[in-house]
């Protein structure tokens, strides 16, 4: 499982920096070709929406292996080892649960449009393949729900924020 979430990690980094890349050179041209050719471009217009989708999707089941997804944690915080646990493991269900309903829908929908041969505007790609953003991101989300389970129910579970043992904060505190 260890190797799987490595190169899911490594591939979605490098996916993700090449997607803001592209971002980065959409937006220049589209502003350029506005503003100082009085011209502006449909093709990079297309490109740039289409990227943000599959960066927006990509980038939540990234921060979501790395336990970094917005949480509100204060609650479970301050709850005993065994309760936090717990409430861990629920979450973590709740949100492969929600990655589910997400992989089904988005790949009934990539399907159906691929079926009806809808294609963009301007670039004519298949809509399917934009919405494929969708069953690719929550399939991923289930790989990092599942690694995130086994390291929970796991003997030395930590939460996204308790990343130091007792011991190595108390070691801070005592070096100030």
């Amino acid at each position: 499982m260890q190797t799987i979430v490595q190169v899911a990690d490594g591939a979605l980094r490098a996916t993700l920096i090449g997607c803001v890349a592209v971002l980065v050179a959409c937006v220049t041209w589209q502003v350029s070709s506005r503003y100082l050719l009085d011209a502006p471009s449909t093709l990079t217009d297309e490109i740039g929406r289409f990227t943000l989708m599959w960066f927006a999707l990509l980038a939540a089941a990234y921060v979501l292996g790395q336990r970094r997804h917005l949480a509100i944690d204060l609650f479970t915080g301050l709850q005993p080892g065994p309760l936090k646990r717990s409430i861990a493991v629920l979450l973590t269900v709740l949100i492969a649960l929600f990655s589910l309903g997400l992989l089904a829908g988005g790949w009934l929908l990539a399907t159906k449009t691929l079926a009806t041969g809808q294609v963009t505007p301007t670039l004519r790609v298949p809509m399917g393949y934009v919405y494929m953003a969708v069953p690719v991101s929550a399939l991923l989300m289930l790989i990092y729900c599942a690694d995130i389970l086994r390291s929970a129910l796991g003997p030395e579970a930590l939460g996204p924020n308790d990343h130091a043992n007792t011991n190595d904060l108390d070691e801070l505190v005592e070096g100030d």
